[in-house]
């Protein structure tokens, strides 16, 4: 059995079985190996109930003393049971499973395992897992895997999918790093990490297998990176442009003078356009810093110097905001460049008629989505490409949307600007985006008012709500952003669905909707045009608003769980309040009594600054939840993240030095694994790990 074989070969998988696997990106065996759990869960020994907090999850073993019968509560059959555990009783509840009633043994002995509840001295348990005292005694210590799963797909069907691949001796995947490397790092070999990953012995052992694999993702995308920056730096300016007096006269007549950080980078876009090599630059800075208005000057240089210019933004919503504040610029301005739209939601025929006028030449600004890289875009001369929030994209989509500039009638390269929100030290910054040269606008315009925070516990809330209304009804607007989507049985995060029905009860006078990103891209779209037009006064999110709109009404933003996130993330979602005149305030709820939790978090009251953030949250950020806290969004990785895994990276960057110092084309024999590896990997898109 080959990597690259359907998982249709596996025992167990039909046609049908693997349409759930392929909602999950699983279709070969290379990529069932490389569904990565995304938590492990440790079954311990039972524990008396007076041991117990409430709130979290224990496993308690004690008999039956009584059973109910089932009661039928609207749409729900519910049992329950007392249980003796020691000198305590607690009450187990379990929701649409009648059956189980028979199961259970009045004296019978079991170990049941879920989250306590405890109000005053009455203990209880909600569908707690059940076990027999033999078959738990298997498990303990035993780390089992949970996987993030999609409808119809469940983690028996990859676990035993994945012990079949391991276990079964078919599939043996050839280390492809050479033997210095490992001894040099200290690394596992792969396959042995692969098993580790998935069926742990220990945490050490998962820690291991993890760190390997993160090793291999960072290495493959650095050295895909030098082998971008080797192609670009060869590149002679293929687009040359001189400056033009409608930027400069531009400058002038804006309502506000340019920070001198703005004006530096401006400066670094102009020489880079002008001089004699393709542009390829990086700017970064802080929400609000006013990184758009450089790229909006970039776009209409290229124009008028006889060029088209494209920007790629990451949502629809953001895509039509740029091309209205855009259109409205010129418009204002009299300069005399047509801009467009192209969104992946508009018709065909609208997106033909997209298309011709921007073969023929006769907009010079097309602003839009991904759809900006779609096979029917052909452009007439395209000079500059702009994308906004380079994460989003990834290096190889970039690509993709400069190669478009050969594919035109005039065959040259365009510029590339790219711009990120994301602050990151750098030290780190100088490695992830190693094929670009780098610009950050560390001011803030003047007019900007500060942003005020505060860091509480869940018994402020009632005092948030109120706030909110106030601030409402003085006409703004409120995010809430929580961590899930719908009620897990695992935790009891906050989460947008439930929250919603909540919150309308209790502020019944206010517009609230609620957005997260399993909703059709359509439905996504139409709320967050509702909120951007000010049809809704509290929306509850997910982190889907983290790049996407820009509502300078909103002045309240409140962060459920927010011991969830990672700082520089908060600091992201931060970003979406504060950008009008009135004062903007965020609330950070934090539901952990952990000291170490309360330090981290009041980084946040302490600045404002992106970058001071960034790098404070590298100290504080141990070896930690390797699974709980994710930087999402920063170049997404599928177990690398940049902040939890910094000195992983630059070990990564150290690595790939030294190779291509020792040999520039991976050429040498021993070599030969390693550059097939990368080949496969630039192949498949260049952000993720492609065994």
């Amino acid at each position: 059995m080959e990597l690259q074989d359907s998982i249709i070969k596996l025992k167990g998988i039909g046609e049908k079985t693997a349409v759930p696997f392929a909602k999950a990106g699983i279709r070969t065996i290379g990529e069932l190996l490389q569904y990565y759990p995304r938590a492990y869960e440790t079954y311990l020994e039972p524990v008396e109930l007076g041991q117990t907090e409430s709130g979290q999850k224990y496993a308690v073993q004690g008999y039956v003393l009584s059973v109910s019968a089932v009661k039928r509560i609207k749409k729900y059959q519910i049992f329950t049971m007392q249980i003796q555990v020691g000198e305590e009783t607690i009450q187990g509840t379990w929701f649409n499973m009648p059956f189980l009633r028979n199961y259970f043994q009045k004296g019978g002995q079991y170990v049941f395992r879920g989250i306590i509840n405890i109000r005053g001295n009455q203990y209880r348990m909600e569908q707690p897992e059940h076990y027999s005292l033999a078959d738990y005694d298997r498990l303990l210590h035993i780390m089992q895997p949970k996987y993030p799963l999609t409808s119809g797909l469940t983690g028996k069907m990859v676990i035993k999918a994945i012990r079949q691949v391991l276990d079964n001796g078919q599939v043996y995947v050839p280390d492809y790093l050479p033997e210095d490397i490992l001894a040099r790092y200290h690394l596992k070999p792969e396959w042995e990490a692969l098993r580790q990953i998935h069926f742990p012995d220990d945490e050490n052992q998962m820690r291991t297998a993890r760190e390997r694999l993160v090793f291999d993702e960072f290495l493959l995308f650095i050295l895909g990176l030098s082998r971008m920056k080797e192609r670009q730096e060869r590149l002679w300016n293929e687009a040359p442009m001189t400056e033009t007096e409608e930027t400069a006269e531009l400058i002038e007549a804006l309502p506000y003078e340019l920070t001198g950080a703005q004006k530096k980078v401006w400066g670094e876009i102009v020489a880079d356009m002008t001089g004699d090599h393709m542009m390829n630059r990086l700017i970064q800075g802080d929400v609000g810093s006013g990184k758009t208005i450089l790229a909006v000057l970039a776009l209409i240089m290229a124009g008028c110097n006889g060029y088209q210019g494209a920007l790629m933004a990451p949502t629809e919503v953001l895509a039509k905001q740029h091309y209205q504040a855009v259109a409205r610029l010129l418009s204002e301005h009299q300069i005399p460049l047509r801009p467009i739209l192209l969104t992946g939601s508009m018709t065909a025929k609208e997106k033909r008629l997209v298309y011709e006028k921007i073969e023929c030449g006769t907009v010079q600004i097309i602003i839009g989505t991904h759809a900006l890289i779609q096979e029917g875009v052909v452009y007439w001369k395209l000079g500059l490409v702009v994308t906004d929030e380079q994460h989003r994209f990834g290096v190889r989509q970039r690509e993709i949307l400069s190669n478009k500039g050969q594919h035109s009638g005039k065959g040259s390269h365009p510029h590339v600007l790219v711009m990120s929100a994301t602050p990151i030290p750098r030290t780190l910054a100088m490695i992830i985006y190693g094929d670009l040269d780098i610009s950050v606008v560390d001011e803030l315009p003047a007019h900007r008012l500060p942003i005020k925070n505060c860091v509480v516990d869940e018994s402020y809330r009632p005092s948030a709500y109120r706030f909110m209304e106030k601030e409402a009804a003085a006409g703004r607007q409120i995010y809430i952003i929580c961590p899930m989507v719908e009620e897990s049985d695992e935790t009891e995060l906050e989460n947008v669905t439930d929250y919603t029905v909540r919150l309308q009860k209790i502020l019944p006078n206010l517009k609230i909707a609620c957005l997260h990103g399993k909703m059709r891209p359509k439905e996504k779209n139409e709320i967050m045009e509702c909120f951007v037009r000010g049809q809704i006064q509290i929306l509850v999110s997910t982190t889907v608003i983290e790049v996407g709109i820009n509502v300078p009404n909103a002045t309240v933003m409140m962060v459920e769980n927010a011991e969830r996130f990672g700082l520089a993330q908060l600091h992201q979602l931060r970003g979406r309040v504060g950008r009008g005149k009135a004062q903007s305030y965020c609330i950070f709820m934090s539901s952990s009594k952990s000291r170490e939790t309360r330090k981290r978090l009041e980084v946040l009251n302490q600045s404002n600054d992106g970058f001071y953030i960034a790098g404070e949250d590298l100290k504080l950020r141990g070896p930690g939840d390797l699974f709980g806290i994710r930087q999402s969004g920063i170049l997404e990785f599928r177990l690398g993240d940049v902040f939890q895994d910094a000195g992983m990276l630059k070990q990564a960057n150290e690595a790939a030095g030294q190779l291509l110092k020792e040999d520039p084309d991976l050429s040498q024999p021993k070599h030969q694994p390693l550059a097939e590896r990368l080949s496969g990997y630039l192949v498949q898109g260049g952000d993720s790990l492609s065994l």
